[in-house]
């Protein structure tokens, strides 16, 4: 199974990424833009090179002679961006537009516009030659008044800027370069600027963009940088700027707003409606199965635990479940699915992963090619990447993946999981017979996975998705996890970690392993955790942490975990054999009793509020559609108003009073 994910991963550290975004007030419909101020409807004003703009909550202004931009406020003065880092020259003569100002930077090769968009400062940037060229900015976070950073680590993290771990190398976090369109989940930051006050960026070009991260006098700053190339197809750059109400989860809001006035916000409600086995997502937990978990007399034994919903996945190895598993998994109400790949090709004759496996000369033919003309290396250096644009050209007369999807659901699955497609390490191909960017490539995979939902009536699933591809995904496994560098470092020591035997319960999905400190802090710490995801796509689909991180891997933040779990109204991960589902299986069936009714009444309501209750974050609450659902967490040790530590309240609207689950009672 993901054998072959989990290496790739390590080497890549793909975690979601990227499309666009909005912002609301924190308790307003995290569905809808707010409208603009009296103060965004006033027109653009260019005077002695400074170019004004109204928008949401004030006027935002940008000095062309170095792109430093600022907004003036009801609250002061606030610096969105330092001058752009490197020399630009010096800019040409600024002209006015119906909602803003244009102007060139000639020595750079840049032309910009500058505007007003549904409240927001919208910059964009055109490279006119031919040579490659790098723009460092927006440079953010300089403004003395920035108290947290968000950002888009796999659900999400808000840091208070001074904080000294964050700060330090234990976090390994700063002096890292990350793509925005592979290493966020969404094409996200932002910063908290003191109560009721913040900014978001969002990046809706986010192929060939990165973001760094430094610290500066102990403090956290960010600096994004776009590259300008004709081949790589990323001549265009943009970058909206929003003043949002310092809400941590605002950028988020921002981000879902935009989504939605470019048609790009998925719904799972309609997804469900197209495709009605979706439903049984909701209230489903999720388990990759081994050894008897996988044949029908293990699906009957989750099934009389009294679990009502699951999502149960396999490896496409020498024992996949067959047909009567299958039914029984259908009988029983889950849903049921193969893992596959169509991103990796190896020689038949010595290949190691059924996956990778394709007729005749898919292998070699279908290699993505390096500018040198080698092969990009595939999962941990094994084969190849596969061109996504070679299997679109050939698709129409050898339909490689129509057959090879047919073959893996001839059982009667009803979904899949299709790994990588989502994830966002995207390729240039420079091979002439399938010349390919990596705007295309996203394309490709895009429409590769909606041919597998619209024609093959499978609900699909991919690895940490991106959201650009919230339109097609009905679930994800990955982007809830907002993965540390460390825990890579963690997964090879096989000796603490285990490996990938035995074959029926490889030790690196059962052993239980205990994270390192500095990483359990990174990933876990619920002081620092935010669900920026949730909040742009809760909707839309549905969310869990890593597949090799499965609820019983980390004893010691089962808690947590748990608790997270049910604050953001997200299913846990699971990993399953016969032993497993008699030694632990009436845990995972206390933990999903509770989470069923939940999930099924919210599973398609956006996350209309989140909010700490408390000054050091240990009690957390958050809202789901009209208050459909609300949840409040505590993961502290004292209790909260009547709530003990390490529990959780959950009421749904007509409730008489909350629905109280505490970990650490049903944990074994």
């Amino acid at each position: 199974m993901r054998i072959t994910t989990s290496r790739h991963v390590a080497r890549a550290v793909a975690v979601a990424l990227a499309a666009t975004l909005p912002c609301v007030s924190l308790a307003g419909s995290a569905g809808a833009a707010p409208a603009p101020s009296r103060a965004a409807t006033a027109g653009p004003r260019i005077h002695g090179g400074l170019v004004d703009i109204p928008v949401r909550g004030g006027t935002g202004t940008v000095d062309t002679a170095t792109l430093r931009v600022t907004a003036r406020t009801a609250g002061g003065t606030a610096e969105l961006s330092a001058p752009a880092a490197g020399a630009l020259g010096a800019p040409g003569r600024v002209t006015a537009t119906a909602d803003g100002a244009r102007w060139d930077y000639p020595r750079a090769g840049l032309s910009v516009t500058a505007r007003a968009d549904h409240g927001r400062l919208l910059v964009s940037f055109k490279a006119g030659g031919t040579a490659d060229t790098t723009l460092n900015w927006p440079v953010t976070g300089a403004d003395r008044a920035a108290s947290s950073l968000q950002l888009a680590r796999g659900e999400g993290l808000s840091l208070p800027v001074a904080d000294p771990f964050w700060n330090s190398p234990r976090a390994g976090l700063v002096d890292g370069e990350t793509p925005v369109d592979s290493g966020l989940s969404l094409p996200l930051w932002g910063y908290g600027l003191g109560p009721g006050r913040g900014v978001g960026y969002l990046v809706p070009t986010d192929i060939g963009t990165t973001l760094r991260v430094t610290s500066e006098g102990g403090r956290l700053r960010t600096a994004a940088a776009h590259r300008f190339s004709r081949g790589e197809g990323t001549t265009e750059y943009t970058v909206a700027l929003a003043l949002t109400d310092g809400s941590p989860v605002a950028p988020a809001r921002e981000y879902r707003a935009w989504l939605a006035e470019h048609g790009r916000l998925g719904s799972l409600r309609r997804k469900a409606e197209a495709l009605p086995a979706t439903r049984k997502l909701l209230g489903a937990f999720h388990a990759y199965t081994w050894g008897q978990a996988r044949t029908a007399d293990g699906v009957r034994a989750l099934r009389a635990l009294g679990v009502d919903r699951m999502w149960l996945g396999y490896d496409a190895d020498d024992t996949p479940m067959d047909a009567k598993a299958v039914a029984a998994a259908k009988e029983a109400g889950y849903l049921v699915g193969p893992y596959d790949s169509f991103a990796n090709g190896q020689d038949p004759k010595t290949s190691d992963a059924p996956t990778s496996v394709w007729p005749g000369t898919v292998y070699p033919d279908f290699c993505v090619r390096r500018a040198d003309g080698k092969p990009e290396p595939g999962f941990h250096d094994r084969g190849c990447y596969l061109s996504s644009e070679a299997f679109e050209k050939a698709e129409a007369g050898g339909h490689y993946l129509a057959d090879r999807t047919r073959a893996m659901t001839r059982n009667g699955a009803d979904s899949y999981f299709l790994d990588v497609d989502a994830a966002g390490e995207l390729f240039r191909d420079h091979s002439p017979a399938h010349p390919m960017t990596k705007d295309r490539d996203r394309a490709n995979r895009l429409a590769r996975m909606g041919r597998l939902v619209k024609h093959d009536r499978l609900v699909l699933g991919s690895e940490s998705a991106g959201a650009w591809a919230n339109g097609v995904l009905a679930f994800d496994h990955g982007s809830g996890t907002p993965v540390a560098d460390g825990l890579w470092k963690a997964e090879r020591d096989k000796e603490k970690w285990g490996g990938y035997t035995p074959a029926k319960a490889p030790g690196i999905f059962f052993k239980p392993a205990e994270l390192p400190a500095d990483v359990a802090k990174a990933m876990y710490d619920p002081a620092y955790r935010v669900p920026l995801y949730e909040t742009a796509l809760h909707d839309s689909l549905v969310n869990t942490e890593r597949w090799e991180l499965p609820y019983d891997k980390l004893p010691k933040q089962k808690t947590t975990r748990a608790l997270l779990a049910m604050l953001y109204n997200t299913p846990l991960n699971f990993v399953l054999d016969g032993p497993s589902i008699k030694e632990r299986g009436s845990e995972l069936a206390a933990l999903q009793r509770y989470f069923s009714p939940l999930h099924q009444a919210a599973g398609t309501e956006a996350m209309t509020d989140f909010r700490a209750l408390t000054g050091d974050r240990a009690v957390q609450r958050t809202v789901f559609g009209n208050g459909v659902l609300t949840v409040t967490a505590n993961f502290g040790t004292t209790a909260y108003q009547g709530l003990p530590g390490g529990c959780v309240d959950a009421k749904l609207k007509g409730d008489a009073k909350p629905r109280r689950l505490c970990p650490a009672d049903v944990n074994r």
